[in-house]
């Protein structure tokens, strides 16, 4: 899976922050965003660019050009804005058990680092927050800034300034002050600060003012804003053999957690390529020639994300304007001007190619007081440098190991990192003099904290149990030669194969019929049928073999080009529901390794075709377990794919899966409600009752969407266990899991700082006082730093014990049946995870209900 695959398919929002020239707003009446023409017919030439002169815009798009610079503000903080880091919603007091404490009792405790210093001190004072407005609109903050700051006599010395919002110590005289500027090149600029909320110290609000004066002490620092976070561009690591550089930063939040106010920082890296993507356009023209040229940089440029130098902003580029060049016009004000010449006022930037076409970026933010998304950004492509990786890229071990050098840092290294970060705070006099202004003071030390470890668990397969050692984390070795729980007799499978690939065909059969054996794994020869090495020819082949009475159908593909596998699984996913395993015959090829690689897929065949594994003790009877987790398909008109998985036996070693599509807009739980109520069919089918307790972890739940699960995906749960029957109340949790966090363990072991053990759980100091939440370490890692997962209990009927609770979700995570060892969230979350990846990455339908019963997408 590459990581862009990973990240989406963990449900990671795009959306950008900031708006260029040609941001185009949505005309009030109509609620469609405006449509650039279709790219215009002709010989296109150059890098990029078109033959003949520059195709006249439509008064029309001149006007939605315009109008887009009027309405749009760049550091805007009006209209829906996103919770900061979910500050208000306040679950904990809702629940009785936990309201006293929220702690466990297993384990044996450990003594912890963690990424988090506290705040000393903070201003005992009332802050002033102010919003700023610019006419004309000024879309540089850096000149936004220099523009307000011509008014020390008015502000004062001592502020904070964002782009938008104001913070003062005192109050100015008048609730609106208007202001005049004048820039360099003498255009007047009106500044109204109006006063919008007069903050107590001990206001939320102030948080977000301590965060805005941190990023201030970055910026001194010389640290440049990307996205959300701050890097180093004077310190690059440099990879000249792969024509990349790595900026080093931080992540960096302060937030109440349980006894104080602390500041939690994280290293963290942008991956730049040094190459602009006129560049890229450039040398793919040369590569595919004019005719596939406009198809070929189609396909390759949108999707990806861009960084803007000018000002530090990243852009996913959405389309290309074939029509548009730097020379097109649109108002400003009451002028027209050119992209030219606005690059090169706004910016002091030159445009040398005139005729190259311009970059398509929908804006995904409200537009002002909640109005509809501003139309799309039109970005200079020799202005926008390419970041991240490529799927080719992330294929090369060599690149990926000349990045792993820099970037995946051992506890030992990260600590140093934080460290002289602390230190380059404390040594900066600017900074110092900045935080002592507003009586801010940090510790400058990292926190310390006593954390616990869970004993580890049992390991139940057929009639024998065991113990595996707790530090690897896995078991692959203790497990070889035992029989499984439940095996399937395969007598009626295929196995398709081309010419080239016959001899590692043959090879992988022989070895999986030597290694069934000891599984307990009845096994008939399959029937061997070879196909030619293309699409259509492999899909013919499957619609003419497989048939009602096929348990299963193993493919060996020649490469991992993704149309093959796609075709293999929409056709058996959904035309002829079967279960399939697809084997790449690189694979294969090392005879040495065929033997691990033929127990592996013997066990997930096994799986697929309804086997069981195997199991740990779960002390609850009765207990239904639900895994929720969402994927954002862009291929299929961007539809948004959930994926429930639940359940149906005591030993949590059979599942019912479920997928459903959404349209764009529509919220997730909305489709899972049917498949909620389809997965307690299946457990009365499958136990002759209802589950008395139902746990629900939701995975993908992004920065601000805490609100809506609370509000709204929890009522709709209740709402459909209540349509099994109106006295039908069983004990319902529901759980958010979240992965991607800044929160980093580390663990003095042997006089040197290591990665905690598998099991550490973590639920005081770092936690919120106003969640019932907690960590927990569930996997080990063979190199950098280990990242913990964050568990917060939404809603909890059930007066399960904290300790119980954390038990459990650390069992849970050994139920994964595609690895034999501890997965770092519960099992149920990463099959809904593989189940929405593999529909929005390949099938882009909803597979067939005959396989509800099956893990046929392990």
């Amino acid at each position: 899976m590459t990581g862009r695959a990973r990240a989406r398919s963990r449900g990671r929002a795009r959306g950008q922050e900031a708006v260029t020239p040609g941001a185009q707003p949505t005309p009030p009446q109509e609620v469609a965003r405006p449509v650039l023409p279709p790219p215009a017919e002709g010989e296109l030439v150059g890098r990029g660019r078109q033959k003949r002169a520059p195709g006249v815009m439509s008064a029309e798009a001149v006007l939605q050009i315009s109008a887009g610079f009027q309405q749009i503000k760049i550091g805007e903080r009006g209209g829906r804005r996103r919770d900061f880091h979910d500050t208000g919603v306040y679950t904990r007091k809702l629940m009785e058990h936990v309201k006293e404490s929220k702690t466990g009792v297993s384990g044996s405790s450990i003594e912890l680092r963690a990424n988090f210093m506290r705040l000393l001190s903070r201003p005992q004072w009332a802050l002033y927050q102010y919003h700023v407005d610019f006419k004309p609109p000024m879309e540089s903050r850096r000149l936004r800034s220099a523009l307000l700051f011509q008014h020390d006599e008015t502000l004062g010395k001592t502020r904070t300034f964002d782009g938008a919002l104001l913070f003062l110590p005192h109050r100015l005289h008048n609730t609106e002050t208007v202001l005049c500027s004048e820039t360099r090149q003498g255009e007047r600029v009106q500044i109204t600060v109006t006063l919008t909320n007069e903050l107590p110290p001990s206001s939320p609000v102030c948080l977000q003012f301590y965060n805005i004066i941190f990023r201030r002490i970055l910026r001194m620092l010389n640290m440049q804003q990307i996205g959300r976070h701050y890097y180093n561009p004077d310190d690059p690591l440099n990879i000249p053999q792969h024509r990349l550089t790595i900026w080093p930063g931080f992540v960096t939040n302060i937030l109440q957690y349980e006894s104080s106010i602390m500041l939690c920082t994280d290293v963290s890296h942008k991956v730049l390529r040094s190459e602009t993507v006129l560049d890229f356009m450039s040398t793919l023209k040369q590569h595919c020639g004019d005719q596939r040229f406009p198809d070929a940089c189609t396909k390759e440029l949108v999707g990806l994300i861009v960084l803007t130098k000018y000002n530090n902003k990243t852009y996913r580029i959405d389309d290309i304007a074939w029509d548009h060049t730097p020379n097109n016009t649109f108002k400003r004000g009451d002028t027209m001007v050119s992209f030219k010449d606005y690059y090169k006022t706004q910016y002091g930037l030159e445009i040398t190619d005139g005729n190259q076409v311009l970059l398509v970026s929908h804006i995904r933010r409200m537009g002002p007081s909640g109005a509809p998304p501003p139309g799309p950004a039109l970005l200079v492509p020799e202005f926008c440098y390419l970041t991240g990786l490529t799927d080719k890229m992330r294929n090369d071990f060599n690149i990926m190991k000349d990045l792993a050098v820099h970037t995946r840092l051992t506890p030992e290294q990260r600590e140093s990192r934080l460290n002289r970060f602390i230190t380059n705070i404390s040594k900066n006099a600017e900074a110092q003099n900045e935080l002592s202004t507003w009586g801010l003071s940090f510790e400058n030390k990292l926190l310390s904290l006593t954390g616990r470890v869970l004993p580890a668990e049992r390991i139940i397969q057929g009639a024998r149990m065991y113990e595996y050692n707790p530090w690897a984390a896995d078991w692959s070795k203790e497990m070889r030669g035992l029989p499984l729980i439940s095996s399937m007799p395969l007598e009626s499978w295929l196995m398709f194969y081309t010419r080239r690939n016959g001899d590692v065909a043959h090879a992988l059969l022989q070895t999986l019929n030597r290694v069934a054996g000891p599984m307990g794994i009845r096994m008939q020869r399959a029937v061997m049928i070879e196909y030619d090495d293309r699409q259509e020819s492999l899909l013919r082949a499957l619609q003419q073999n497989v048939g009602p009475g096929t348990q299963i159908v193993v493919v060996i593909l020649p490469t991992n080009r993704k149309d093959k596998y796609d075709c293999v699984k929409k056709y058996l996913c959904v035309d002829c529901p079967t279960p399939s395993q697809c084997v790449v015959s690189r694979t294969l090829s090392r005879p040495q390794a065929l033997m691990t690689v033929a127990t592996k897929i013997a066990l997930q065949m096994n799986c697929k075709m309804g086997g069981e594994l195997w199991s740990i003790e779960i002390p609850l009877k009765q207990l239904m377990i639900v895994g929720i987790d969402c994927y954002h398909d862009t291929a299929a008109g961007k539809r948004s794919i959930g994926a429930l998985v639940a359940s149906l036996n005591q030993s949590m070693s059979r599942w019912f899966s479920k997928c459903v599509l959404q349209s764009r807009g529509q919220e997730i739980i909305d489709g899972l409600k049917v498949a909620l109520k389809a997965a307690l069919k299946a457990y009365w089918k499958y136990n002759n009752c209802l589950p008395s307790r139902i746990i629900v972890y939701r995975d993908g739940v992004g920065d601000g969407m805490l609100q809506s699960v609370v509000n709204y995906e929890v009522p709709q749960i209740m709402q459909s266990i209540k349509t099994m029957g109106e006295d039908y109340v069983p004990k319902l949790t529901v759980v958010v899991v979240k992965k991607r966090i800044a929160s980093r363990f580390f663990a003095r072991i042997d006089g040197k700082l290591s990665n905690p053990p598998p099991g550490t759980v973590i639920d005081t100091e770092v936690t919120r006082p106003e969640w019932y939440d907690f960590f927990i370490v569930s996997q080990a890692v063979r190199m950098g730093s280990i990242c913990p997962t964050h568990y917060n209990v939404v809603f909890d009927s059930s007066g399960l014990k904290p300790d119980h609770m954390q038990r459990l979700t650390y069992k849970l995570c050994h139920m994964y049946y595609n690895w034999q060892g501890i997965v770092r969230v519960p099992a149920p979350c990463q099959y809904a995870h593989k189940l929405a990846f593999l529909v929005g990455q390949s099938i882009h339908k909803e597979p067939s209900v005959n396989l509800d019963d099956f893990l046929y997408y392990l």
